[in-house]
């Protein structure tokens, strides 16, 4: 494949709107049969239910383009909501049921991905801060020591749907923290939101990072060309962070981003310093190794640690959300080394000039 260069302007027909701090995007095309009824519903601001059958829904697959797409809609209406789309929709009890019954649908396939979640905590997250013998299987192996440009800029096009609103799904747990728990995670965050200052929001330095390689840094800019493995790892911490009963697991999904975070974004930053992706590019990825070296302490022994010192029951669903997130992340990366290796876009279409 032939890639632009970085330097070549953004491409124009994205789904967002200008800027990552701008509007709200627009509604991507259907997929099936589940989210054009979402979709039809948020257009004509008349949802209704009973338009999607439960034997639709349970004969979705779980982790295909359909179901992925209506739930991201679904989830988005929490966020920054879609361009057109009246804001009173977001607690619309029409599209809250048949939210639950697509959420059902995941969380039931996930359980039954992962029926030798580990017991504990330790257990959980032992394998995770080791470096593996065998980096085989590592998407930040593979673009550290063989990735080109326009794979990068593809890996950043698909990231964005998940680090353009980073942070804010992990912002919903907090109120259902309490003492060390609240306190240590509200510290993290506040490193994520910019530490006070909006140019440091680590959004706006990953808008920078898809700027300085040429893409279009709209906040949902990249949603059309997103595939289902994309948008059921941003799908994963939404359900997560939107359920108090889920708040576990949501803390095991924070602890795992955290924890695999530094090493791996030293990887990534040694691809874009190879690949010549430019300052921007390659400042996202060094920002992250010295700041979730700190985090990963910080969330392991005050976020984890004194969730269960104060909740010990929640320990399996910590390990849940973590053995849940590696689960999605590890097909995610498969999706995109098998597309890569046999020379082909991994995204639904590809990017300009590709």
């Amino acid at each position: 494949m032939t890639p632009r260069t970085a330097t070549q302007s953004p491409a124009e027909g994205r789904t967002g709107a200008a800027g990552p701090d701008g509007g709200p995007p627009r509604l991507p095309g259907a997929r099936g049969p589940l989210s054009a009824s979402v979709l039809d519903a948020l257009r004509t601001g008349t949802p209704s239910e009973p338009a999607v059958p439960e034997p639709d829904v349970a004969a979705a697959d779980p982790w295909g383009e359909d179901l992925q797409l209506a739930l991201y809609v679904l989830y988005e209406l929490h966020y920054r909501g879609f361009a057109g789309v009246s804001d009173a929709l977001e607690w619309d009890p029409d599209l809250l049921r048949l939210r639950a019954r697509l959420e059902f649908r995941m969380l039931t396939a996930l359980r039954a991905a992962l029926d030798d979640v580990p017991a504990t905590v330790d257990a959980a997250f032992g394998p995770l801060l080791e470096e593996p013998a065998d980096p085989e299987g590592s998407l930040s192996h593979f673009l550290e020591t063989e990735g080109e440009l326009w794979q990068l800029r593809e890996y950043a096009a698909l990231r964005s749907l998940y680090h353009l609103k980073e942070a804010d799904p992990h912002a919903w747990v907090l109120p259902r923290l309490t003492g060390e728990a609240k306190s240590a995670m509200a510290a993290i965050e506040y490193d994520e939101f910019g530490a006070g200052r909006a140019e440091r929001v680590h959004a706006r330095l990953f808008a920078d990072l898809m700027t300085g390689l040429g893409l279009d840094p709209a906040y949902g800019g990249y949603l059309e060309q997103a595939p289902a493995a994309v948008l059921a790892t941003v799908n994963l911490m939404s359900l997560f962070g939107l359920h108090r009963e889920l708040r576990g697991a949501l803390v095991g999904h924070f602890a795992w981003v955290e924890v695999t975070s530094s090493p791996g974004s030293r990887r990534l930053a040694g691809a874009m310093r190879r690949c010549g992706a430019g300052a921007a590019a390659e400042h996202f990825y060094a920002e992250h190794v010295e700041a979730d070296a700190v985090h990963e302490q910080v969330v392991r022994h005050g976020v984890v640690g004194g969730l269960l010192r104060s909740e010990p029951g929640l320990e399996a669903d910590v390990a849940f959300g973590c053995a849940a997130t590696g689960l999605l992340e590890d097909r995610l990366a498969d999706r995109l080394r098998a597309r890569w290796t046999a020379g082909a876009s991994a995204l639904r279409r590809p990017l300009p000039g590709e």
